[in-house]
């Protein structure tokens, strides 16, 4: 009896586990710690590091050129027909609208940058919406301030239907950012109340000139 048993394991071949079926299941780079890491940090389908920089910028640089872009029409204006227009009583001085807007312009460009870099389902209406907006804002500065030398009150009121657009469009932006991004949607509404609030200055020039 002893015999047969140590027969039957002596002639018994050893079995070990086959590693060449794990081999390649699963890539090596995924089983690496510093790979699990970075799987960690950054969210699937987020742009990397560099990308972001360069979203980033590129949403900076398209606010530039939209300020840039109604400078060129107010500057030969406010001195001129604006200057010696009827303003609304609560109308600010007119150095105050620079800094405010520099400020507001930045805060729409990293909102959009927000929410482009989650790349998450809505984000393309999200920035549609945004485009849309941006284009008003393009289009009614020289609306307002190049048009009426040309067409006297009219432009006005081309201008304040833009500017009511307008304010549409950037309640439609920031309802489509908050569910991507809160903080997105927070830094809208400081430029959507100064929508408004310009409206409210349109609405007295259009009425009174």
């Amino acid at each position: 009896m002893r015999t047969c048993t140590f027969k039957s394991i002596r002639h018994t071949p050893c079995s070990r586990p086959d590693r060449s079926r794990y081999a390649g299941s699963m890539p090596p780079d995924q089983n690496s710690p510093a790979a699990a890491s970075a799987s960690r940090a950054r969210p699937s389908g987020q742009p990397g590091v560099g990308t972001q920089i360069l979203g980033l910028l590129a949403f900076l640089a398209a606010s530039a050129l939209v300020a840039g872009l109604g400078g060129l029409a107010t500057g030969n204006n406010v001195d001129g027909w604006y200057a010696t227009a009827d303003k609304a009583p609560w109308s600010p001085p007119n150095w105050v609208f620079g800094p405010v807007w520099t400020l507001l312009y930045t805060a729409m460009a990293v909102a959009a940058w927000l929410v482009w870099r989650r790349q998450a389902e809505g984000t393309r209406p999200a920035l549609t919406a945004y485009a849309v907006q941006l284009v008003l804002n393009l289009l009614w500065t020289p609306a307002f301030f190049g048009l009426y030398p040309l067409l006297g009150t009219p432009a006005l009121w081309i201008a304040f239907v833009i500017i009511v657009a307008l304010a549409v469009a950037v309640s439609v932006t920031i309802v489509r950012f908050g569910p991507i991004s809160r903080t997105a949607g927070l830094l809208l509404l400081p430029y959507l109340a100064w929508i408004v609030f310009a409206s409210s200055l349109n609405l007295w020039m259009a009425l009174h000139n």
